[in-house]
């Protein structure tokens, strides 16, 4: 039952990624507004702690360093307020 679970997490998490990059292609959301980057943020997440599953470490550092780049962008956001 876990690994159905974490393969849902991870499911969720890309096409969270997905969906997040498409909006802000189409203009529906702004690059730097902060809808976007959380949804950046917890995808993220969810990849890391599938990939980190899977022991695919690669991946997993690449969505932890993402993760903080989300964060450090949702800090700008939230200073220019």
């Amino acid at each position: 039952m876990t690994a159905l679970v974490i393969e849902v997490i991870g499911w969720a998490g890309g096409i969270a990624l997905l969906a997040a990059y498409a909006f802000v292609s189409r203009g529906i959301w702004a690059a730097d507004g902060a809808r976007y980057q959380w949804v950046n943020v917890l995808g993220a997440a969810a990849l890391a702690i599938n990939s980190a599953w899977n022991s695919a470490y690669p991946s997993t550092a690449l969505n932890v360093v993402w993760i903080g780049l989300g964060g450090w962008a949702l800090w700008q956001v939230w200073r220019k307020r």
